[in-house]
């Protein structure tokens, strides 16, 4: 059985969809503070289009403009569903690119993650390549809790869920109010699957990426119910998101005490100990110490130049 601490971990407060065949936005990237951006093959790029992006990704991911990306920003690739007819070549151009992850969409069961990681299986991929998974149907939402136990399986890719707002308002018709009141339950269903399995989870997209106030109110919102971050749609979109998803210096000093208590000799080897009066148990320190592991990446980042 894989653990939560086996899993990569990535600051995800800010993850960017780019069209994959967006030539001048692909030229900007170095100059982004985003964590994380997701190379798009499937809602972005029309039918007709198909192909040219998937080769315009490749020459990407080939002539080293990918690997002069900032360090540390995650490279996923949104490919098509495999039962359409893109889905198996957009696999294998991602799979030849090595991105960070592969993000596939429209999941509904864990057999669409299955037939994913087959595959994979069957071209040698490597061990380090994730799969994300979209949870954007109401199939999707109703299996969330089967689809995110397969990251507690043997050699399981699953890394980290992404909710698919806009599909999900586009296939059951609900209304898209502000505050999200009729998508919040089903919001609150994907964050509770994915961290009682051990997975990151991210909100979905705010489509008026001028409306920076209703960005914010969002971003704060999807925070409060528990998600790593948000995914975007335009650059202006990042550094609220950042600002909002990022880690409060009292989260990250609480963290420290817990490691550095767990780390005294007396406490080796302890499932549980008393910090401040109170009970803190070794899940504790695992959560510390990917919280303060997290931290000091989106540190380096900044140090590099990045901006929050």
């Amino acid at each position: 059985m894989t653990t939560t601490s086996s899993r990569p971990v990535r600051p995800r407060r800010s993850v960017l969809y780019l069209p994959a065949n967006n030539g001048r936005a692909l030229d900007k990237l170095p100059g982004l503070s985003c964590d994380s951006v997701v190379f798009d093959l499937e809602d972005s790029i029309a039918p007709g289009a198909k192909d040219a992006a998937r080769e315009t990704l490749r020459g990407f991911f080939s002539d080293g403009r990918a690997a002069a990306l900032p360090a540390g920003m995650e490279k996923v690739i949104r490919i098509n569903p495999l039962a359409s007819p893109w889905g198996g070549e957009d696999l294998l151009a991602a799979r030849a690119c090595r991105p960070d992850a592969i993000l596939v969409p429209k999941v509904d069961a864990p057999e669409d993650i299955l037939a994913v990681e087959d595959a994979l299986a069957q071209t040698d991929a490597p061990a380090a390549l994730r799969l994300w998974a979209m949870i954007e149907t109401p199939r999707g939402v109703m299996n969330a809790g089967l689809i995110a136990r397969m990251a507690q399986t043997d050699g399981a890719r699953l890394d980290c869920f992404v909710t698919g707002t806009n599909d999900l308002l586009k296939e059951t018709g609900v209304a898209p109010l502000p505050g999200r009141p009729w998508l919040s339950s089903w919001l609150m269903q994907i964050v509770l699957v994915a961290r009682a399995y051990g997975l990151d989870v991210l909100d979905g997209v705010y489509n008026d990426f001028r409306d920076e106030t209703g960005l914010m109110r969002e971003c704060a919102d999807g925070q409060a119910m528990g998600f790593d971050g948000k995914t975007l749609i335009h650059p202006a979109q990042i550094a609220p998101a950042n600002q909002t998803f990022g880690i409060a210096e009292d989260q990250l000093a609480q963290a420290r005490v817990i490691a550095e208590a767990f780390a005294l000799p007396e406490n080796q080897g302890r499932g549980v100990i008393s910090l401040d009066g109170k009970m803190v148990e070794r899940l504790h320190l695992e959560m510390a110490e990917r919280l303060i592991e997290k931290a000091a990446r989106i540190a380096a980042r900044q140090g590099e130049g990045q901006t929050t």
